[in-house]
């Protein structure tokens, strides 16, 4: 233990330590800002996906919603329900897929790279 030092207690940080904290939250905070604006403007985007070769098309915006889902009258068939059901669900998941991709890009270039969980 250092001269002039109790059991228990921590020197305290130097005023460098304290401005390079302040200006790291700073910056945090500022990405914080950042994100919540890209994330309403990703929230106002759509992407259209197609399965079976544009017979199916489902347009999915930034809150991961369904918006619109098109079925071309011609693959409607009554005695084939699971083809149907299959393309439905293989649009809507690529969709899906294409926001998650959209959604990343646009944080990586906001973290440089840093994978930072839940994003």
């Amino acid at each position: 233990m250092g001269k002039g030092m109790k059991a228990g207690k921590r020197p305290k940080p130097s005023g460098g330590a304290k401005k390079g904290q302040m200006a790291q939250l700073q910056q945090m905070q500022a990405m914080q800002k950042q994100m919540e604006m890209m994330q309403a403007e990703l929230d106002e985007k759509e992407v259209t996906a197609t399965a079976g070769g544009g017979v199916i098309s489902a347009v999915i915006n930034g809150k991961k919603e369904l918006v619109s889902l098109t079925i071309d009258k011609d693959v409607v068939d009554p005695d084939d329900v699971e083809t149907l059901q299959d393309l439905v669900i293989a649009a809507v998941n690529e969709g899906m897929r294409q926001i998650d991709e959209l959604q990343s890009d646009e944080y990586g270039k906001i973290t440089g790279g840093l994978d930072i969980p839940g994003l």
